[in-house]
Formats: structure tokens, sequence, C-alpha cells
């Protein structure tokens, strides 16, 4: 094979594209989807003046330059962001997070697993991005509630998501092309050099492989890979315990409770085991299905049977007096309460008394407040002073200027925003108003998505739309919170650079790069000219679409197989797999889909996504030389 020496003006114009593309993601002069934007600005006007540039013909044609935007992929993306916000405002999600944090604990070492581990079986049979984006809601959820920052569920999540993958031949969309591609390369050789297509499950022990690894990279390694513990703005805003220790010197807690037979509460009214304990009781769940949250259910008349649950707020010295004196059951985490007193549901909020309120002369205890309210007030701050449980704050009659530190569901909390009775100083927690009536019909579409993508021909993003505009049509979303449940920065990078695999690939820069690396190789050993090809493909994935790169690859691989006397159907199918090794940077879908809800920049990519592409190489020819 001929080395050309130098390349077309077409391909050295590409070239400097792809490396100022680099620079500015790897620098992060500009944001990411800036940068996407500029570049796909930069491609256009080059491609509008390439007469006057010298260039045979345009990078790209002015009427494909903002074909991405309306993409297969970048539509998919938009489609499965709001079919995943749908299920998350049912309240399905937050249930899917629950179950998680119950089987796995509240631990990164555990958690990280429980999450990766299922998102990469989802993703074995449905696309990768489609699998991260319906946890993504998942993942915030488990954060909000373990305190766990997103930067460090997110990534691996999102790279077992594309390890996922590869655990089928339906996983990915080169797994999916493959066996056409292997057809139309037998037209052109002789019978007994043509190749077998491969089965659903061939390359099953191989991408199971890969996903162990993932999983065990990030157990293992994660806290040297992944971004610093970081707290982003919507954990402040709805981590407010910290703010009223500071404020009002409240160093209370939250925990759960079991209430054996023959404690001395069983019998005792919720009043009296609070005046005893000190403690306020803001949760109770009796028998199976008697779970008591929030206004019209709580109150203090309500009695305390063996084997209750019981969600209190106390100062730890005094919960583990109660605990002693009545010989209680502390459990180490929230576990019945996990979802009704998540941070996203749940929390300590400041309302004022104001003048004119019909409250004025009463106390807590005279208007019922936790269970006409829903609030248990756990301190009263007057004149300068702050009196807490056990002071006789709910017996003391309320004035103009009182402020109540409350402990309340945020939509009780919402409610209260139109009592003239209260000012609600808490302004920034979470509004979040769930539609659990809403599940059949969110269930239903979102099966009638994952059928067609199944089962049928249907284009993929028509299938995933179908389930997104069923969500809004039956109410399962309202249209401007679809809008909100977009990541518009991923969808303008993604668009953005889809013209620039284009480029690359139509002025012949992949195929000269190919050419010029593989040139290099004549007369190396077997496993070193399939090395090659997964690292070429594994670099071209990074610039353009895995498609594009599988479709480039995957007969140059067969030739070089044929050529050197290696099985070309390996070859071929190392390509497919090298296409999924896409981490270094955010080009990925669903990269690109993690990288705003985790706050991560390219260096965070880079650092976690190098070492991880390094291990995905060791795996792929580890395995296929194994196996085949």
């Amino acid at each position: 094979m001929a080395i050309s020496v130098v390349p077309s003006i077409e391909i050295a114009v590409v070239i400097s594209i792809l490396l100022l593309t680099v620079f500015l993601f790897a620098f992060e002069v500009v944001g990411v989807d800036v940068a996407g934007v500029s570049i796909l600005v930069l491609l256009g006007l080059i491609s509008s003046f390439s007469d006057l540039l010298g260039l045979k013909q345009p990078l790209v044609p002015t009427a494909e330059l903002f074909r991405g935007f309306s993409s297969n992929a970048v539509m998919s993306i938009i489609a499965v962001m709001i079919i995943g916000a749908g299920l998350d405002k049912t309240g399905l999600m937050g249930q899917v997070a629950g179950t998680i944090l119950k089987l796995a604990g509240r631990t990164e070492r555990r958690i990280i697993p429980a999450i990766s581990g299922t998102v990469g079986i989802i993703s074995s049979f449905m696309q990768n991005v489609g699998a991260a984006a319906l946890f993504l809601p998942v993942v915030g959820r488990i954060s909000a509630r373990t305190g766990l920052s997103m930067s460090r569920l997110l990534m691996p999540m999102g790279f077992c998501a594309i390890l996922g993958g590869t655990i089928t031949m339906i996983g990915s969309s080169p797994l999916i092309l493959l066996n056409d591609l292997i057809h139309t390369s037998n037209m052109a050789l002789p019978p007994e050099q043509q190749m077998e297509t491969w089965s659903l499950f061939s390359v099953t022990p191989i991408g199971i492989a890969l996903l162990v690894s993932g999983i065990a990279y990030f157990v293992f390694a994660g806290r040297f890979v992944l971004p610093s513990e970081k707290i982003d703005e919507t954990s402040k805003s709805i981590n407010t315990m910290q703010y009223f220790q500071d404020l009002y010197g409240l160093d209370y807690g939250l925990f759960e409770v079991v209430v054996p037979t023959g404690s001395p509460l069983v019998g005792k009214l919720m009043d009296e085991a609070e005046l005893q304990g000190k403690v306020r009781i803001i949760a109770a769940l009796r028998g199976s299905e008697d779970l008591r949250v929030g206004p019209g259910s709580l109150a203090r008349d309500i009695g305390i049977e063996a084997h209750s649950i019981l969600g209190i707020l106390a100062a730890p010295e005094r919960l583990a007096a109660f605990v002693k004196a009545n010989g209680l059951e502390l459990r180490g985490d929230l576990v019945t309460f996990s979802e009704a007193l998540a941070a996203t549901k749940a929390g300590i909020a400041e309302v004022v008394i104001p003048p004119g309120s019909s409250l004025i002369g009463k106390s807590a205890r005279d208007v019922w407040m936790r269970k006409t309210y829903g609030m248990a007030m756990v301190a009263l701050h007057r004149n300068g002073e702050t009196l807490r449980e056990g002071d006789g704050i709910r017996n003391i009659p309320l004035q103009a200027g009182d402020t109540l530190v409350v402990h309340t569901t945020w939509q009780a909390l919402d409610r209260l925003q139109k009592d003239k009775d209260f000012v609600v100083v808490t302004t920034e927690y979470p509004h979040e108003e769930l539609r659990p009536n809403k599940v059949a019909p969110a269930l239903t579409f979102f099966g009638i998505a994952l059928f067609m993508v199944l089962f049928t021909d249907v284009r993929l993003s028509l299938a995933l739309l179908t389930g997104a505009v069923g969500m809004i049509l039956s109410g399962v979303l309202r249209i401007e919170e679809a809008y909100q449940a977009v990541s518009w920065k991923s969808v303008f990078l993604l668009a953005s650079l889809i013209p620039l695999g284009m480029a690359v690939e139509t002025s012949g820069t992949a195929a000269w790069i190919a050419q010029q690396t593989l040139s290099l190789l004549g007369g190396v050993p077997t496993w070193v000219l399939q090395l090659a090809i997964a690292v070429l493909a594994t670099l071209f994935t990074l610039v353009m679409s895995n498609v594009g790169a599988t479709v480039l690859l995957v007969p140059l691989a067969v030739n070089i197989a044929i050529g050197a006397g290696a099985n070309p159907a390996v070859f071929a199918l190392t390509v497919a797999l090298a296409t999924s090794n896409s981490f270094i940077l955010p080009t990925h879908q669903v990269n690109a889909l993690i990288m705003g809800p985790g706050g991560y920049k390219v260096t965070d990519f880079l650092r976690a996504g190098g070492i991880m592409t390094v291990l995905f190489l060791v795996v792929v020819m580890l395995m296929l030389n194994l196996i085949y």
C-alpha cells in the first residue's frame, strides 16, 4: 500500500479543524457546546467560500450543514429525555431509586455497582443513550438521598451504559450494522474466503467481561479518577440542615426506629412519646399500609402499635436516650421513609407569623399544626432567642414576627405560600408535583416505544418520539415540562459535531489516516494488526459517528485480515466493538448527556476515560483472542 506523503488541501483543512476542536475541548477555552457551535460555523464558512480557498468541493454541502439538528441520534436523545422525565414525574423512578438503595445501601462503593450494573444490562437490549437517560433521574434521587455528588455517580453509570451495548448484537448501532457489512464484503470475496455472520449472543462473553471490568475499575479506582466530591447548587438548595445548625444551633438529625413488641411505647399516643423523649415524630408506618406523612395524616392523638416504624427528628443525644429508654431498634439509614422523607420531598423550612394572622394568640397545639398544615415545629425564634423541643414550644401562644422552624414536605410548604396566616421564608426548595395517577399511561407509552425499538423496523427516533408525544398528550407531562426535561447543551453539542464527522469521512481524511497508519505496520504479527485496527476505530469514533467509523473501517479490516491470513470476521468484529471505546471526550451521545448534570469538564473525561480506553482495548484483545 503506497504512502501518500502530502494529503489533499481538503484533508489538510479538515485535520486542522480536528486539531482545533481537540484544543477547544481539552483546554476549555469556551464551553463545549459553544465550541461545537463555533466549529459548525467555521465549517459552514469554509464550505461557503470553498472556491476562494482553492477547495475542489465544500467540506460539508450547505444543505447538510444543519442536518445534525434533525439527525436520528439527536432526536432520539430529545425523545428519551422526555420519556425519562415522564416516568420520573409519576414517581416510578423514585421507587427504583429506593429499591436500589434498599438493596445496595448508601455507600459509593456499593451504589456504583448497583446502578452501573443495572444500566449496563438494560443497554444490552436498548440504545445505550436511552438507558442512560432513563436512569438520569434515578441517579439524581439517589444523590439527593445519600449526599453523594452526582459527579461521583453519573460517569460510572454513563461509561457502563456504553459498555453494556457490547453484550448483544443489538446493543449498539455498529454491532447492529456489522452483519450487513459482512454480507456486503462477502459479495466481493471468493467462496472460500466468505465470512459467517454473528449471532445475537456471539459477543456476550466479551461484553460481560467489559462491563465487569468497567464496574471494577470505578469501584477500586473511582476515588482517584472521578472528580472530587463537589456539591452543586441544587444540592445546596435542598440540603438545608447545615444552614439551620449554623443559624439556630439546631443539631437535629433524621432517624428511623422500629417499635418492638414489649416496648413501653406500645399503646401510648404520639403526644406522650414526644413529651417524654423531647423528640419530634414526623412520619409513621403502622401495619404494612398505614403510612402517615404530611397534612391530614399525622396527629398527636395517634396510638403507637407494636412493630410500628417511626421517622424521628431529634438531637442525636436525645434520640439515643429515647431509644434506650423504650427498647427501640435504631436503623442505620432511612429504609421505610427513604422516599417519603427524601431531601427532594421534605426538609427543614422557616415560616414567619405575619401581623394580622389568625394564628396570633394560639399555640401550635391549639391549631393542631402538624395535622392541619403538615408542619412539625422543631424550634421557635422570638426576640433573638431560640426555643427548642423540650421548652414547651407547642404550648406557647404565637405572636406576630415569630419565626417557626419546621419540618415539612415541600408539597405542604408550597400550599402555605398562598396562606395569609404564614409568610414562607424558605423559597429555595424543590417544587415537585408528582402525578402517581399517571403511572398507567406513562408505562403504556414507554412500553409502546420499547416494543417499536426492539421488534419493528421503525426508525429509532420515530419510535422514541411516539412514546414522548404520548406522555405529553396523556397529561403525564406538560409541554413546558417536556422542554425543561431536555438538556439543550447536550443537543447543541451533538448536533454541531455531526457535520464535522461528515467532513472527516467525505473529504477522505479518515481513509487517508487509516492508510498511513496501516502502511507503517507491514510484517508485524497478526495481533498487532488487530490492535492497530482497534486503536484506529477508537480514534475515529471520537471525532465522527461510530456508525461512520464502522462503515469506513470494516472493509479495510477485512482486506487486511485476508492479506495477513487472519480471520476477517474477527477483524470486522474488532472494529464494531472498538467503536464503542469512546470515553476520552464528551463526543459520544452518552457522555454529552451526562456532562451537564454531572458538572464535568473535559479534563474529567480525559483523566477517567483515558484509563478506561486502555482497559477496554486490553479486555477486548484478550477476550477476542481467547474465544476466537
